[in-house]
């Protein structure tokens, strides 16, 4: 973690982040949760500024803070922080189930990954998520233009192939469509595909929405080669953000991922 987080935190003061509306006085966040005591890990897009800033746009503080800013270590720039700076990053991501978690988003990922036996909020049995783009954006990813987001891809192209090959994950849950096309992109893959019929979504006045999974075994990422056999599962709705997403198929997807976590990797 410490050498993936020592590069971000260097191309934090670079001219191409500058350009990408990152939030750039907010860390990187390379992980929510420890990875390498997870062996089940959901994927995103990029985390949200919610995790830095309130509704109003102003910088979480206090017991409200969730990840460090220049501000909270007492850093003029980036290039100020040292080994302690690091390791203070480092210990709000492997903590941040334990903190001040932005529930209204997680939840739901936790429900979802439930009956695989582990949980964000377990320390027992714990689970951590990551993103594709470890830097929070002020604007949603699908807001920033095409050069923005492939800047930022190629900014941390080979970050989460660090942190997945320096971790104890077997499992990558993949959140919703955008995700699972990102992360093929990312990866040189194509996950086998099946349209799951139950978990269809009804749309009044129109066909439904279909629901697809997606299946795979990778052990190479963004270049950087695992050491093991991984399974990715994945799903092409949103569950934060899907219109219409019910209990039934929440539950649906929720067995699904337990059953195919469950089998011994080919």
């Amino acid at each position: 973690m410490h050498g993936a987080l020592t590069t971000l935190v260097d191309r934090l003061d670079s001219h191409d982040v500058a350009e990408t509306d990152v939030i750039a006085w907010g860390s990187p966040v390379p992980s929510f949760g420890d990875p390498t005591t997870s062996r089940v890990a959901t994927l995103g897009l990029n985390p949200s500024n919610r995790e830095f800033v309130d509704q109003d746009g102003n910088e979480l503080e206090g017991a409200e803070r969730r990840f460090h800013t220049l501000r909270s270590l007492g850093l003029p720039t980036w290039a100020h922080a040292d080994t302690r700076d690091l390791q203070l990053i480092v210990d709000s991501c492997y903590a941040y189930f334990r903190q001040n978690p932005y529930d209204r988003w997680f939840k739901k990922l936790d429900y979802a990954i439930s009956a695989t036996g582990s949980s964000f909020y377990d320390p027992d049995t714990p689970a951590c998520h990551l993103d594709l783009i470890p830097y929070a954006t002020s604007q949603k990813w699908t807001d920033l233009s095409l050069a923005q987001r492939r800047n930022l891809r190629r900014l941390s192209e080979n970050i989460l192939g660090q942190v997945v090959r320096d971790s104890r994950i077997q499992i990558l849950v993949l959140n919703g469509r955008s995700v699972v096309e990102q992360f093929q992109e990312m990866a040189g893959v194509t996950l086998h595909r099946t349209v799951m019929s139950e978990w269809s979504l009804p749309r009044q006045g129109g066909p439904d929405v279909l629901g697809i999974a997606y299946v795979g075994i990778i052990e190479e990422l963004g270049g950087v080669s695992l050491g093991r056999k991984l399974r990715v599962l994945g799903y092409n709705h949103n569950l934060q953000s899907s219109f219409g997403v019910t209990s039934t198929v929440m539950t649906a997807i929720r067995d699904w991922i337990s059953r195919l976590s469950s089998h011994e990797l080919e």
